[in-house]
């Protein structure tokens, strides 16, 4: 295993404390630890401010909080943010609403490669299991419990991730889930990170996997491993759709490799916000 990359896991939310909390006691049970985790939350309330202070102390790696005021969805920005803020070479990037396989970070590192990017898929939990899992905060899934759907994502095996990591649908932009991507820091600063255009939901994270690849970047996928397990609820508002649409059509026929409009803009805020705190500890 490849204990030698330090890993930054950035996890996205809003306004879900319920769940935040339950993916984030899923972070501790790992058996690989990521280095630090930060929270990209996209203008949540107190209530999610409350569940990480509470959780910091016993917290076992650095878990930081990067919030921005509530102007509508904007997960790019939110991303671009924490990226910018992140500490480490690598990041594993997830949503508030998972609950993690136990093996998940240590697995992602494990297929980890320079010169590509990691995309992965998830297990849809129903509305009855979602809400017991809820009210008893509890992490640990079996992988028969009635109410998970999609059977072969639920298992874990290794030898079988390696083999079908450079086989498997590794130019298709659709086949991917940003609630389970990987990337080398360095190549999303060559990219300059999400693109902030996309507000609202959806393609967001299509359009960043095809800036990477006509950077030259190769996608791997992570089958039979990096297991996550989503948490029901309803669907988000899908009325921006069809603009983001757009944003990725231009991207695929301009063979695009840069947003104008991405993670440059944060680096000096958070180098200069660091450099304080790195000043005051002393």
């Amino acid at each position: 295993m490849k204990t030698s990359t330090k890993s930054s896991l950035i996890i996205s939310t809003y306004n879900w404390p319920e769940a935040l909390r339950l993916c984030l006691l899923s972070v501790i049970a790992q058996s690989v630890l990521p280095d630090e985790v930060i929270i990209a939350d996209d203008g949540s309330t107190q209530q999610t401010i409350e569940i990480i202070d509470a959780m910091r102390p016993v917290f076992p790696v650095r878990l930081v909080h990067i919030w921005h005021k509530d102007e509508g969805f904007q997960l790019s920005k939110i991303r671009n943010k924490a990226i910018a803020t992140s500490a480490y070479d690598y990041i594993i990037q997830i949503d508030g609403d998972l609950i993690l396989h136990k093996h998940f970070i240590k697995d992602h590192l494990n297929l980890s490669k320079p010169g590509s990017f990691i995309t992965g898929s998830r297990v849809l939990m129903s509305q009855q299991l979602s809400e017991r899992l809820l009210r008893l905060q509890k992490t640990n899934i079996q992988i028969f419990e009635p109410g998970l759907g999609n059977l072969f994502n639920r298992v874990n095996a290794s030898w079988l991730s390696r083999y079908l990591a450079d086989r498997y649908k590794t130019r298709d932009i659709f086949s991917l889930r940003g609630c389970n991507m990987a990337f080398w820091k360095a190549d999303l600063v060559r990219v300059n990170g999400y693109n902030e255009c996309f507000i609202g939901w959806g393609r967001e994270d299509n359009e960043i996997a095809v800036r990477l690849l006509n950077s030259g970047l190769r996608k791997r996928t992570i089958k039979f491993g990096g297991i996550v397990f989503h948490i029901h609820h309803r669907e988000a508002d899908r009325k921006g759709c069809q603009e983001n649409e757009g944003y990725l059509t231009y991207a695929l026929q301009n063979k695009s490799v840069y947003c104008s409009q991405g993670l440059n803009q944060y680096f000096t805020a958070y180098s200069e916000i660091e450099q304080a705190e790195s000043e005051f500890s002393i």
